[in-house]
């Protein structure tokens, strides 16, 4: 078992593109659909996987490039060193000054801690001066406890 980190930030008008942020469903529209639910099915198809927004369901980031890891960790401290180093980088910026509590921060952290040694994942979202938000990701892998047949991003690579 190792963990995977992820982190986006941007517009929240983006962050908001719910469609593009779920998988597309399994089986495409049945033939004689309207043409513009097949137009959507087929973009949604082909952007999931390549789009850089963060997924719904956090396992997904799994299928998302492999440019998306922002690290990789055989050991849940070290993961969630990762996590806490972005979020004492970004805490200055978090529209909520009770978010930026140093004590806040640290229960955070060793929150994800205990949870990636479960073998669950981590997600944690901020919003940001408006009007941007901050996604930060921690993805248990080599399976995916929650979505067991999503395949190791790196898998090619030696860890």
């Amino acid at each position: 078992m190792h963990h995977h980190a992820y982190l986006w930030t941007g517009p929240k008008a983006r962050f908001d593109q719910d469609a593009l942020r779920r998988p597309p469903h399994p089986e495409p529209p049945p033939p004689g659909s309207r043409p513009e639910l097949i137009q959507r099915y087929r973009e949604v198809a082909a952007e999931f996987p390549t789009s850089d927004l963060p997924p719904l369901e956090t396992a997904y980031w799994l299928v998302k490039p492999r440019t998306a890891v922002r690290g990789s960790w055989p050991d849940p401290g070290g993961a969630a060193a990762w996590l806490g180093d972005r979020l004492a980088e970004h805490a200055p910026r978090f529209a909520s000054p009770a978010e930026r509590a140093p004590g806040r921060l640290a229960t955070l952290v060793t929150a994800a801690a205990e949870r990636l040694r479960s073998g669950g994942d981590v997600s944690l979202g901020f919003y940001l001066e408006r009007p941007s938000y901050l996604s930060l990701a921690l993805v248990t892998c080599s399976p995916s406890r929650t979505l067991p047949h999503l395949p190791c991003p790196l898998a090619a690579r030696t860890r």
